[in-house]
């Protein structure tokens, strides 16, 4: 199915809004001025922890930085839950990946990442589109049976902050940026924006990363 949007992603070509969040790791705050004038940055909207998918990608991503940054790109992924809900999870799951902390989706909504209205017909494809995004699964399986099943797979356990979270910011999707040093987005990637809910939990890989990085830098 086609997602209704309720909003426009900011476009190559176009600015990238201004953000200014508190850092995961307590060392204040990050803001898009941190890189503007000095390096391209790569930009990933997750939303909170309870999403299943994010925690893989905030994982694959954080392999793909050592690549970026021989390229000349910063990485900083932004988690939609508070500080101190990521601080706790990242304690035990540690990451080299720079992280800020955006639990109300102020950025999500700054750049435009849809939220799709949960019609009738959504809720519908949710139980019969199927999905396997990075080939875990042994096969494709509903949407919220695949959710359920690498949820059970990494053995993370939800936290009343988890929930809390996942109540205030669902459906809403996610999105990857590649920001030049002059403040313009170059390259984006929307969640669902190809294949509908059939791209649901998909990120984007390394090779496609880097592939933006390099034409970011010819």
């Amino acid at each position: 199915m086609n997602i209704t949007q309720n909003s426009q992603p900011v476009s190559p070509g176009e600015p990238a809004p201004y953000f200014a969040l508190p850092a995961v790791d307590g060392s204040g705050t990050v803001s898009l001025s941190d890189y503007r004038g000095r390096t391209p940055l790569f930009l990933a909207l997750f939303v909170g922890l309870w999403c299943p998918f994010c925690r893989r990608a905030i994982a694959q991503i954080s392999a793909s930085e050592p690549a970026l940054k021989s390229a000349g790109v910063e990485t900083l992924g932004v988690v939609a839950t508070p500080p101190d809900n990521a601080q706790l999870y990242f304690r035990y799951r540690p990451t080299r990946l720079r992280l800020a902390a955006d639990p109300e989706l102020s950025t999500h909504q700054a750049y435009g990442v849809p939220r799709p209205n949960p019609t009738p017909e959504f809720l519908r494809a949710l139980e019969t589109t199927l999905i396997n995004p990075d080939g875990l699964l042994a096969e494709p399986l509903p949407i919220t049976k695949a959710a359920d099943s690498v949820g059970k797979l990494d053995g993370y356990k939800e936290n009343e902050t988890d929930q809390v979270d996942m109540q205030r910011q669902w459906p809403q999707l996610k999105g990857q940026f590649l920001i030049d040093r002059d403040g313009f987005v170059r390259w984006a990637n929307i969640e669902c924006a190809g294949d509908g809910l059939a791209g649901l939990g998909k990120f984007p890989s390394t090779y496609e990363i880097m592939a933006a990085a390099s034409a970011l830098a010819a």
